[in-house]
């Protein structure tokens, strides 16, 4: 065969995936949180685009479309007239039924499993097509919903917001350190040391060490400013171990005694539960020990915390699910979670009378596709969020009604086969959703466990009902019995669930249950 160049024609066929494909999944999978973060840098970023006040409905254009993007209450609530009479759960509204498709032509659904990106042109003309010119731009998203909330972002605070924060750890140390100390080379010392302090309020000890030779100051210098130090408020501060952080505590407390000392030092032997060589090292007997043992539960080992360290963001719930009074499980979004974003149809309208060359309309017309885009991307987020949701509550609605123990064990597959979407879809969702029901707040992936087999041939066990049980068992046991691995596989098979000794040793220290050897030892010891 010759080896000579040639042309050929061929036909194949490809997935490709738009940008806007791409920003709507990325949508999708964003907690709230990183929501807000997002669409404020989208609207710094695009001209057309600000962010709606709470309660302004509409899409700022009265010539617009907005039913294209904006959706009722009935919308953000899976309610209405229409009742699945055989589990309790409302029906989803109509709008629901359709699947997650983000586009009218071949950009295809958004819950395909794309595995790379191989769509490389970002031309405007390349982007979703304008419907309707600029008419169809006035696009609006809201949350909207039974439960009303502040889902705007505005720049008015009110006088609380306005106040002086709450004092930190570093002003507090700084404060008592200007009445403890009165030579100018001591507080210049100390002052390096506050500056050392983390938010646990301990100092690292090679920090210290190198603050002597920073500032030219003896070794002793450094101990006897250090060791002033360790006597301001909380008490604990400036330890640079878990051990002196306690003794700086017991010592306050005048309860530093040899025996508590020898008990301090040792401390991996304590978390070994090794109570037979800490009687030998601190000479006492087993009450006395277990006394001393109490005490120092009772001390704090990170004491930084407790003035101003760093603050744990909140859970915010995307979700509610109430009982409404006609029995039914009601899901809905939280509102407050959901960014209002506009297209300001009032200012696209001066840029088209101002006229401009060719580049500036291209800016123009793109900004508006992007605009359109991010709006129609929130609105069908918001919508598969509650469908999800929705078909969540549905399948585990004995949960809702009696516990953990009736959880049923779940896969992704379970749900995308329900409402007839993609596993990557139902697990975008999915992640960092938090959702809040009478029974607590729980994290959607919480629904979805494994199955434990019944030994009756029955239905299976979830996990988390495996678990919960094998906790129940273990919190009612007898100090006096106490209850062997191989014990509980034999409990927990008579009632019905297949469960192998691994697997109980497995569950018991996810839980961080001790074996049964050490709970004995700590019955014993009446802790």
């Amino acid at each position: 065969m010759a080896l000579t160049p040639r042309l050929d024609l061929r036909q194949s066929q490809q997935l490709v995936m738009t940008p806007q494909l791409q920003q709507a999944i990325k949508l999708l999978q964003l907690s709230n949180l990183e929501l807000a973060d997002y669409v404020s840098t989208e609207v710094e970023r695009n001209p057309l685009l600000e962010m709606g006040e709470p309660g302004e409905g509409g899409s700022g254009d009265e010539g617009g479309n907005p039913g294209e993007s904006d959706f009722s209450d009935s919308n953000l609530r899976e309610g209405g007239d229409a009742r699945d009479g055989s589990d309790g759960i409302v029906a989803a509204d109509k709008s629901m039924d359709s699947d997650f498709d983000t586009s009218s032509g071949s950009d295809g659904a958004l819950d395909a499993n794309f595995e790379t990106n191989i769509y490389n042109n970002d031309a405007v003309s390349d982007r979703v097509p304008q419907e309707g010119g600029a008419g169809s731009g006035s696009l609006s998203y809201e949350g909207g919903g039974a439960i009303k909330g502040g889902g705007g972002f505005s720049d008015e605070r009110s006088l609380d917001q306005t106040l002086e924060g709450e004092e930190n750890l570093h002003d507090f140390l700084m404060r008592q350190m200007a009445v403890l100390l009165q030579e100018p080379a001591d507080r210049l010392i100390a002052t390096h040391l506050i500056d050392l302090v983390d938010e646990s309020g301990y100092v690292n000890a090679d920090d210290a060490s190198e603050v002597g030779e920073q500032l030219g100051a003896s070794k002793q210098d450094i101990e006897r400013v250090l060791e002033a130090l360790q006597t301001l408020e909380p008490s604990g501060c400036f330890a640079r171990s878990l051990s002196e952080c306690l003794a700086i505590q017991l010592k306050e407390l005048d309860r530093y005694d040899p025996a508590m000392q020898a008990l301090v030092e040792n401390l991996e032997l304590l978390a070994k539960r090794d109570m037979a060589a800490l009687k030998r090292l601190c000479g006492v007997d087993q009450n006395d020990l277990a006394d001393m043992i109490k005490e120092i539960r009772l001390l704090n080992p990170k004491p930084g915390l407790a003035y101003g360290g760093q603050a744990v963001q909140p859970v915010v719930p995307d979700i509610f699910v109430q009982k409404s009074r006609a029995g039914t499980w009601v899901v809905e979004l939280n509102t407050d979670t959901l960014p209002k974003v506009l297209v300001n149809q009032q200012y696209l309208t001066e840029l088209g009378d101002v006229g401009g060359g060719k580049e500036a309309k291209a800016f123009v017309s793109d900004c508006l596709s992007n605009a359109n885009w991010l709006v129609k991307a929130l609105d069908q987020r918001a919508r598969t969020i509650l469908k999800v949701a929705t078909a969540l509550v549905k399948t585990q609605s004995q949960f809702f009604e009696h516990g953990v123990r009736f959880l049923k064990p779940l896969t992704l597959k379970d749900i995308a086969d329900e409402i007839e979407m993609h596993e990557s879809t139902v697990s975008r969702v999915t992640n960092n959703k938090f959702m809040s029901c009478p029974r607590g707040m729980f994290e959607l992936k919480y629904f979805f466990t494994s199955a434990i087999s019944a030994g009756d041939g029955g239905d299976a066990h979830s996990s988390e009902s495996v678990k919960f049980r094998l906790k129940e068992l273990i919190d009612d046991e007898d100090p006096k019995k106490i209850l062997s691995d191989d014990k509980l596989v034999i409990m927990m098979k008579a009632e019905g669930i297949d469960i192998a000794r691994r697997t109980v040793a497995k569950y018991r220290e996810a839980m961080k249950i001790p074996s049964s050897v050490q709970r004995r030892r700590l019955k014993n010891m009446g802790s």
